[in-house]
């Protein structure tokens, strides 16, 4: 990013956002009450007319010649993505999905038996069954840092945690999708950094929703998807490699000839970038997509979009607590922009059908996503709302509305 590009960029994050001209760039918002976001975003116009155009391209031209064509804006997805969490382009790597960088970053680890992971209470229904799955091939040990009474992982005890066991890897979710919990990953990594010890964080929830700053944070690798709160395509994320893993040779456990040359017939050669964590055959319609999407964000403004998202979601969580039947299941000292509640007298997918019937739109989180935490909180299911920035205040009072009418209806 250019001075100027900075300079426009803290501009714009200092004025009000323009509500109206954002949902004028979100067809969908004409469309539903889109209180999904932590599951996928609505698509902005740009992000639509990058994608469209370059399909459009593949077919007047072939797909080979249409990558080679679009080059330089491929290699913007690198450059917006770098400038969004405060590294290079060099050390991002696109990925399918977050849970495909999760993965891959996971394979680039030696585990041994006996080696630990030291993680949360609070993470990815994905992370934790692949974590399992090492356990089982590799016989690692799990280790889960114990939560604070008024909820989030205890930095205290996970950091004398990490003393005692001296994990291979220490990992941790920043926002669970189950929960609108805030984990304070950069507490945590700055005792990773005194240790000298592997730190792998899931930024999936909060990429789009808060400024992520690697250094800040102390982290070794960091995965992310681009369809929540990026509001990119669906099949797009991307894994942060930290320069001292690319220089440790730290490299996934299958590397094909995008990420590796082939030297010799008994040798390779791994690339010296994070492109050692890719594949050679990508989306290129979705990687545009993606490029629009994050340079989209950061036109808004993520510093706007950390004050709005959350504080509509406070707001929400707020008045769902005063319905009668309802309860709030967030618990943490930061909340981010996800609520999650149960409602008397319904089960799960009957009430979010009502919701869909009403135009609105929600996600539901059952015990299998969120073993520790829904045990717990004593519940077998939640309702996820995640509103965003371009969601109204008007929106929020007819979510909350149509709740109170369909707790209503079964008292």
């Amino acid at each position: 990013m250019t001075d100027n590009d900075s300079t426009t960029a803290k501009s714009r994050e200092a004025l009000p956002l323009d509500i109206a001209a954002l949902r004028a760039d979100t067809p969908g918002a004409s469309k539903v009450v889109h209180f999904n976001n932590a599951g996928c975003g609505l698509l902005a116009t740009p992000v639509l007319k990058a994608m469209l155009d370059h399909l459009n391209l593949e077919v007047e031209i072939g797909g080979y010649e249409a990558s080679a064509a679009r080059a330089d804006e491929v290699r913007h997805f690198y450059t917006e993505v770098a400038a969004l969490i405060n590294t290079t382009a060099e050390n991002v790597a696109f990925a399918g999905s977050a849970t495909h960088a999760f993965a891959t970053a996971l394979s680039a680890i030696p585990f041994e038996p006996g080696d630990v992971i030291l993680t949360t209470r609070n993470d990815f229904i994905s992370n934790q069954i692949a974590f399992l799955s090492l356990r089982k091939r590799f016989g690692v040990r799990i280790v889960h840092a114990p939560d604070t009474p008024e909820g989030g992982v205890d930095v205290a005890a996970m950091a004398e945690l990490m003393r005692t066991h001296r994990p291979r890897l220490v990992s941790a979710t920043h926002i669970p999708t189950n929960s609108g919990l805030v984990q304070p990953i950069a507490e945590i990594g700055r005792h990773c950094r005194a240790l000298d010890l592997l730190y792998l964080v899931d930024a999936c929830q909060s990429v789009g929703q808060y400024p992520i700053d690697v250094d800040e944070i102390g982290c070794d690798l960091l995965t992310a998807t681009c369809r929540k709160f990026l509001r990119g395509p669906r099949g797009s994320g991307f894994l942060y490699v930290s320069d001292r893993v690319l220089r440790a040779g730290y490299e996934p456990l299958f590397v094909d000839m995008h990420g590796a040359r082939w030297t010799a017939p008994d040798q390779y050669q791994p690339a010296r970038t994070a492109a050692r964590f890719e594949e050679w055959e990508f989306p290129y319609a979705t990687v545009l997509g993606c490029a629009a999407a994050v340079r989209y964000a950061r036109q808004v403004g993520i510093d706007a979009v950390a004050r709005r998202s959350p504080a509509l979601a406070g707001t929400l969580r707020q008045e769902l607590a005063g319905i009668p039947g309802i309860r709030v299941l967030d618990r943490g000292r930061q909340l981010g922009a996800i609520v999650t509640f149960t409602v008397d007298g319904w089960q799960p997918q009957p009430f979010k059908a009502a919701l869909d019937a009403q135009g609105i739109n929600s996600a539901l989180s059952l015990r299998e996503f969120a073993q520790f935490d829904f045990t717990d909180k004593a519940v077998d299911w939640c309702l996820r709302l995640s509103p965003h920035y371009y969601n109204t205040e008007e929106e929020l009072g007819r979510v909350v509305a149509a709740v109170a009418g369909l707790r209503g209806d079964r008292r």
